[in-house]
């Protein structure tokens, strides 16, 4: 029993680091993507970045960012992180918050709405992100929920 928590536990820990790798492309977002057009820009710079991986490491083959929804995909190593196989991506995807009901980066330029950026984040699940508390409706990835960070189950 205490062999399987424990690779449980170090998948979790390796997962962990894509969050880490993808905390700058969300500074970007939230630095340099005020209109469309500067979020398009963004994306493709991010993007092209280490090879067009965007960014990686020793568990991340890459983080990758949306150009028209600022959505940010982090897909993970499965041969260094662990028994993942092909469930390797997380999803993190960008609001704006100004006060009322959540509104997605890229319906908030047509709309109008500025604020601050909350991001939610997704697993196989997003039931964390979807909580009535933070009403967040961020699309699953394919990461197994038992390895995300408990934001992102």
């Amino acid at each position: 029993v205490a062999l399987p928590a424990y690779q449980d536990y170090t998948i979790r820990a390796r997962v962990t680091e894509g969050l880490a790798v993808a905390s700058d492309a969300k500074t970007q977002i939230g630095t340099n993507s005020a209109t469309v057009a500067e979020l398009a820009a963004t994306a493709a710079t991010w993007n092209a970045q280490a090879g067009g991986a965007g960014a990686s490491s020793k568990y991340v083959t890459s983080v990758q960012i949306d150009a028209v929804t600022g959505e940010i995909a982090v897909l993970y190593n499965a041969a260094n992180v662990g028994s993942i196989g092909a469930a390797n991506r997380l999803n993190l995807k960008p609001y704006v918050n100004a006060g009322g009901a959540p509104v997605a980066l890229d319906a908030s330029y047509a709309a109008g709405v500025t604020g601050s950026i909350d991001w939610g984040c997704a697993s196989a699940s997003n039931a964390v992100s979807a909580s009535a508390d933070r009403g967040l409706t961020t699309p699953v990835g394919t990461l197994l929920a038992k390895y995300a960070p408990g934001e992102c189950r």
